[in-house]
């Protein structure tokens, strides 16, 4: 037995705790990466159960499962600015709310609509800080030419992505602002506009705007402080395969071997780096720490019910081998263990 365990009274807790944050604004639940690890469609349906009705993914399949699963009257945007063809077809096909970060995706939505006599809905992007696509607020010629160009295409937002590596977020607030103000200078419709992710939301002040785009912080993955009151709400269970002593002096372990400095009562469970084990950033952990993360072992022990199983050789490819002297577990037993469901695989997802 080898589960994703995900704690149901804790993602509600956190979707409580980001909607206080959010007061008015809307909420746009983002999906990318599988639902962050829980699964694109669980986690759908929970945030649904409490209300949300918008959503954000970054793939056409995303956007098609959640049509294809009865998400047929929420709003769906699609987050990345794309000119495939094809990927705009499917678009226009699911009702999905593009996005529109270059001239070039302007024009190539703009003529698919028209070609389809239709009209296509989209939000507008700008880039503040992220350089991963967006107009750029230092070209305000280019924001205002696209709506030239724009008789088949409704705008109904605008919208920027904060990083808080890109410097300070009320610089990047202040650059998103001039954008609005050029466009409403303009006469221009901006439409919803939002800037926050999960960490600007939970971490920074002014930034809600009329609405906001939150993923990690559902499931308590966004960089933490303990004042924001998120919970983790993810842990990995194993059952025990095997339990023998293994004599002073005996190597353990395939990828890190150690030599046993005393006789080890060996427990083994077939979880390793495959699975995510080890690839794991506790709740507590600053920006900084989880981006020099990576993949390194941070783990060091698993839990079997009161007592810590310390990690014999490091986490193994496949499987791991764990020091049992001073527990009472045997074979078939379950012991717990930390994880980062954003690198779990090869595991059960389980809802309790």
């Amino acid at each position: 037995m080898l589960q994703l365990v995900f704690d149901r009274a804790a993602i509600k807790h956190n979707i409580n705790t980001v909607k206080k944050r959010a007061g008015k604004a809307v909420i746009y639940a983002v999906l990318t990466a599988d639902g962050y690890g829980a699964g694109l469609i669980p986690l759908a349906r929970l945030l649904r159960d409490d209300g949300i009705r918008h959503f954000a993914v970054n793939d056409v399949a995303d956007a098609r499962a959640l049509r294809q699963a009865g998400f047929v009257d929420e709003e769906i945007l699609m987050l990345r600015s794309t000119t495939d063809p094809e990927e705009l077809e499917a678009l226009l096909d699911l009702g999905v709310v593009c996005t529109i970060g270059s001239y070039e995706t302007g024009m190539a939505l703009n003529a698919l609509a028209e070609e389809r006599s239709t009209v296509a809905v989209a939000h507008i992007l700008i880039d503040t800080g992220t350089g991963m696509g967006g107009f750029l607020p230092s070209e305000p010629e280019k924001l205002l030419s696209i709506y030239s160009y724009l008789s088949n295409i409704v705008i109904s937002g605008t919208y920027t992505q904060l990083s808080a590596l890109s410097g300070d977020v009320n610089a990047q607030m202040t650059l998103f602002q001039n954008s609005l103000d050029t466009l409403h200078r303009a006469g221009l419709d901006t439409g919803i506009t939002h800037a926050a992710d999960s960490d600007a939301l939970m971490h920074s002040e002014g930034v809600q705007l009329d609405a906001v785009r939150v993923g990690s912080a559902f499931l308590g993955l966004c960089p933490h402080r303990k004042s924001d009151g998120l919970r983790p709400v993810c842990h990995g269970e194993a059952t025990i395969d095997t339990v023998r002593w293994m004599p002073k002096g005996h190597t353990v372990g395939s990828l890190k071997q150690l030599h046993l400095k005393r006789p080890t009562r060996v427990a083994v469970i077939s979880c390793g780096i495959y699975h995510g084990l080890g690839a794991v950033f506790t709740h507590n952990e600053s920006l900084l720490e989880r981006l020099l993360f990576r993949r390194r072992n941070a783990l060091r022990s698993v839990r079997y019910q009161d007592s810590r199983l310390r990690l014999l050789g490091g986490v193994g490819e496949m499987a791991t081998a764990l020091d049992a002297t001073d527990a009472k577990c045997a074979a078939g037993d379950v012991v717990r263990f930390d994880i980062n469901p954003l690198y779990a695989r090869g595991m059960q997802r389980v809802f309790r």
